[in-house]
């Protein structure tokens, strides 16, 4: 008997150590990460001021900056804020943190439309590709932050459910309430019994 449970404990502990190295080697991830964006927006510095760039991936040609150096410099511009706000989304405890994928969206879009070559105007008609995107994050946020002020302060919502449309509040059924709000004026016109 006490084998099994020295062997479950061993194993508990084992999981748990694996558990820690991983947070640990993710969270080290994440910081060199951080650390190191300042070096990786510099990078646009490596690249020539031509409008083509040949490499053993293939020719990029820089169709509307006319410019390799400008076109990197407007893509790592958008690449850093991309990543460091997908850390942030996906490292924050807080009960927002899925609005921030409202901004990740915009520089997603901003880098594709960078990349694009059909590219007219830069960051011009994001906003109608965004739209239904802030929709559902917005709604989304506001039901769980009510859901969490509601635990919070200790407020129960459900009194809402006899509010109609027009604000007035509706009369509650016998299933809805034990206590009748009739029974509750019959009580207030009784007189009280002093025993004394």
């Amino acid at each position: 008997m006490q084998n099994k449970q020295s062997t479950k404990q061993k194993l508990r502990r084992q999981n748990n150590i694996n558990k820690n190295n991983r947070s640990l080697l993710l969270g080290t991830f994440c910081g060199v990460i951080i650390i190191i964006t300042p070096y990786l927006y510099y990078l646009y510095e490596g690249f020539p001021s031509t409008k083509t760039l040949e490499t053993f991936f293939g020719t990029f040609e820089s169709n509307y900056w006319e410019d390799v150096n400008i076109s990197a410099w407007v893509l790592f511009g958008k690449f850093i804020p991309f990543i460091l706000l997908t850390i942030w989304f996906f490292t924050c405890k807080h009960w927002w943190y899925h609005a921030i994928l409202v901004p990740i969206c915009m520089y997603a879009f901003q880098i594709y439309s960078n990349l694009s070559n059909e590219i007219r105007f830069s960051d011009s008609d994001e906003i109608y590709a965004l739209a239904p995107i802030i929709f559902v994050v917005a709604i989304f946020s506001y039901t769980v932050r009510t859901r969490v002020f509601d635990k919070i302060h200790g407020i129960d919502l459900s009194e809402l459910s006899r509010v109609n449309w027009k604000g007035e509040l509706q009369n509650r059924t016998k299933n809805d309430s034990d206590i009748d709000d009739n029974d509750l004026d019959d009580d207030e016109d009784e007189e009280p019994v002093f025993m004394g």
